[in-house]
């Protein structure tokens, strides 16, 4: 379990291929402190196992359905992930619960800014639309945001300048592909 609050941006170091398996390995800092083998960590909101922590570093091993069914497989290297360490329990909540399951793919349909944050509007699948409520929760590359608005198969999202900066929406854009995970509460209530 998560929260949705980005505690770094990490680098794509090293992605190797074996057997249908990748093994992603990814530059950090913040997340290495109290993580071991075995620990999970969302990589741009997608639930992932350490299985390898380097001096800088922290690897995973990533299975080719989730490499298909998420953006991880669209990796390259240098690029940046948001990262964040397991949710304990009696931690505040910040964000809302996030599963680190994604449930599909959005893609970028436009950034703009307006009124001084950031708005970014996704197209999503349609069958998917019933857990967009409004004023709802949603987890966008695994950051906690509340949709503006939803119409047809678009939905939106304001970014503040902090999130904007602080995570890898801020090298986001026309096309690119997000993984969303709807709020866990909408998913068992669905209008």
């Amino acid at each position: 379990m998560f929260t949705g609050i980005v505690e770094e941006l990490g680098q794509v170091k090293k992605i190797a291929r074996h057997a249908g398996i990748a093994v992603l390995e990814i530059i950090a800092k913040e997340v290495l402190a109290g993580t071991k083998i075995g620990d999970s960590i969302a990589v741009n909101g997608v639930c992932l196992t350490v299985v390898s922590i380097g001096s800088n570093s922290v690897s995973f091993e990533v299975v080719d359905t989730t490499r298909k069914n998420t953006n991880l497989g669209l990796l390259k290297i240098g690029q940046g992930v948001n990262l964040e360490r397991s949710l304990k329990v009696g931690d505040r909540v910040s964000g809302h619960f996030v599963s680190g399951h994604i449930d599909c793919l959005g893609l970028v349909r436009r950034k703009s800014v307006r009124n001084g944050s950031f708005e970014f509007e996704i197209s999503i699948p349609a069958a998917f639309m019933r857990y967009c409520l409004p004023k709802g929760s949603i987890a966008l590359d695994g950051i906690s945001l509340t949709l503006a608005n939803a119409r047809a198969n678009i939905i939106n999202v304001c970014i503040i300048p902090h999130t904007l900066k602080n995570t890898t929406l801020n090298f986001k854009g026309h096309s690119d592909k997000l993984n969303v995970e709807f709020d866990i509460l909408a998913k068992k209530n669905p209008s």
